[in-house]
């Protein structure tokens, strides 16, 4: 044990002493010009290294420079910059004082993608015949490889712009790069962006294969963690994860991701996306949703159950929410040309469970197309295709909604009207208007749709009960038997919409024992409304002459008022005793016709 130990020992002081000789002999500013003459030869890159290099030993054998910059032929700003950067050097090829970097660690590093940092042509600059990809917009400068074994970077700053395009900053980069022999390259990136007054966080882990840099890459994605929180976004943000294989060709500056695995907090989707992010941009999605809380991907929470029935909860932020002030300019599809197929297996909106939802739209710059919005809910259909219009500051919107047999009162929760009625109702309309909320919905949008509604039910009125007991206050002489029927089978007709006026100019219907006509006006903005239900309520027996009448007599039940003060006026003492002055009248009529034979000589 004791020789190992005197053996390692002596090892130790070898080593020590000959790293030592090492750095006394070998002046790491010898490779200054080697290192600015390599870059230069096999890119073109100017490489400036400011300040003495030095070096670090433990625990690894380093050279340590100062600021550094390395700049593209001819552009106005460098690529990179750095205030402090590290190579990590293998230590046999110096004893013949050659120079092998292993690692490029760059702390407090701006990389700079924009179109000043990127490689100019000399004006005047003759060109060649391979000069015809970078004429038409290919500038991908074909000598440049990427031949470092491991890349780090720290605390650095990734400016990344488009030609005419915004500009994004990445802050907080930190990347760990390893390439093997085969340029196959492990990597794993985090960093964030801000823009808009949102935030965005990611993680990022992965494989690449770089033997094609910088005109091509293929990898995938392992892992890649995001978080996204801000303005207009859910209170609690979107977190989520992504796995994908994908392919970036950069002469095209294309991207293609298959096979992807989307996760975005209580929603998961599979499926495939691809783009270009060369103006104008292109993104196309073909998703499949599991499940796809849209509820809880948009601005406000959903509609609360505890709220009361008789109100609507229209204090809130709706939940496809702007702010009204919003201006579309800064919109991304603006300049962008989109697609999108997306298929959900179950989904929530506004509080609604929609089955089999199916969304196929575009956008061309700003006007985006709907061509199908379509799914189930419940025991109903509907289908939504329509146009979105954001090239102007105020959006505008044309929909053509047709819907088959939906319950009212889930519907009209999810519109934030008063729960006042029950059953179902099929429509088909066209609508158009400024502003996608629902309450801008209300406010802006007009338009106009055929109607037809089934087993409508009041909430707390039974209008045949009403009517019966109104008639036994005023005369005991009649009387209807027939059962309670608290629903309307059946009620249609066309209704319109203009700037949150609900017009109602003539609905008809009814059930088998009474007939139904219902006109007036709802004010979704004043929240008010004046309507009134014509009713002819079949089965009265007593009286003949009352009870004929009544069975042929439109009484009619009016509903007026603020929403959570409404008011009634069913004036049938006034049509009883119209009967009855009538009939008194009448009879009097004919006693003085009898009359008028016995006066006469």
């Amino acid at each position: 044990m004791r020789r190992v130990i005197t053996t390692l020992a002596i090892l130790l002081v070898v080593v020590v002493a000959g790293m030592t000789a090492l750095v006394l002999l070998v002046n790491p500013n010898d490779f200054r010009t080697y290192m600015v003459q390599q870059v230069e030869q096999r890119s073109g890159y100017q490489l400036q290294v400011s300040g003495d290099l030095r070096w670090h030993v433990w625990p690894q054998l380093s050279i340590l420079a100062g600021r550094m910059s390395l700049t593209a032929p001819g552009a106005a700003q460098p690529m990179v910059t750095a205030e402090n950067m590290r190579l990590d050097v293998n230590l046999w090829p110096l004893l013949s004082h050659q120079l092998s970097v292993s690692q490029v660690m760059l702390k407090n590093a701006i990389i700079r993608a924009t179109p000043d940092s990127a490689p100019q042509k000399p004006s005047g600059a003759p060109v060649g015949p391979g000069d015809a990809d970078a004429d038409a917009g290919n500038s991908i400068d074909k000598g440049w490889t990427f031949n470092i074994g491991k890349l780090r970077l720290a605390d650095s700053l990734l400016i990344w712009q488009q030609q005419d395009g915004d500009e994004y900053n990445f802050r907080d980069l930190n990347l760990n790069l390893d390439q093997d022999a085969s340029k196959q390259a492990n990597f794993d990136l985090a960093t964030r962006v801000s823009r808009n007054q949102r935030n965005l966080s990611v993680n990022l882990k992965g494989q690449m294969n770089v033997a094609q840099y910088p005109h091509r890459l293929v990898g995938e994605i392992d892992e890649f963690n995001y978080t996204l929180d801000g303005a207009n976004l859910p209170p609690q943000g979107i977190k989520g994860t992504l796995s994908a294989q994908g392919e970036w060709n950069a002469d095209n500056q294309q991207f293609s991701l298959q096979k992807m695995q989307l996760s975005a907090n209580d929603s998961t989707l599979d499926g495939s996306a691809s783009g270009r992010l060369a103006l104008p941009q292109q993104l196309n999605l073909a998703l499949h949703a599991t499940t796809l809380n849209i509820d809880n991907l948009m601005a406000s929470a959903p509609i609360n159950d505890s709220s009361a029935t008789q109100h609507a909860s229209v204090a809130r932020t709706p939940v496809i929410a702007e702010p009204r002030n919003h201006d579309n300019s800064d919109s991304p599809l603006n300049q962008m040309d989109f697609s999108l197929n997306l298929t959900a297996d179950s989904s929530v909106w506004r509080g609604l469970t929609l089955n089999n939802l199916q969304i196929d739209a575009s956008n061309q710059q700003g006007l985006m197309t709907v061509t199908k919005l379509q799914g189930k809910f419940g025991d109903g259909h509907f289908s939504i295709p329509g146009s979105v219009d954001i090239r102007q500051p105020v959006t505008q919107v044309a929909l053509q909604p047709e819907i088959d047999n939906i319950a009212i009162a889930p519907l009209l929760k999810a519109l934030e009207l008063p729960q006042t009625l029950q059953g179902t109702v099929s429509l088909k309309g066209d609508l158009s208007g400024a502003g996608l909320s629902v309450e801008e919905a209300k406010r802006n949008w007009q338009g106009s749709a055929d109607l037809e509604a089934a087993n409508l039910q009041l909430a707390q009125l039974n209008l045949q009960q009403m009517v019966r007991r109104a008639v036994a206050r005023v005369s005991n002489r009649v009387s209807n038997d027939q059962p309670d029927d608290q629903g309307i089978q059946q009620l249609s007709g066309r209704v319109s919409l203009k700037q949150g006026n609900i017009s109602l100019p003539d609905l008809q219907g009814g059930n088998s024992r009474m007939a139904v006509q219902t006109k007036g006006n709802i004010d979704m903005v004043k929240q008010q409304l004046d309507v009134t239900i014509n009713m002819m309520l079949r089965g009265w027996q007593g009286d003949s002459k009352l009870a004929g009448l009544l069975n042929q007599q439109t009484i009619p039940l009016r509903m007026y008022g603020d929403w959570n003060n409404l008011q009634y006026s069913l004036p049938i003492d006034d049509v009883v005793r119209q009967q009855l002055q009538n009939e008194a009248k009448s009879r009097l009529n004919d006693w003085l016709d009898r009359q008028q034979p016995a006066k006469q000589p």
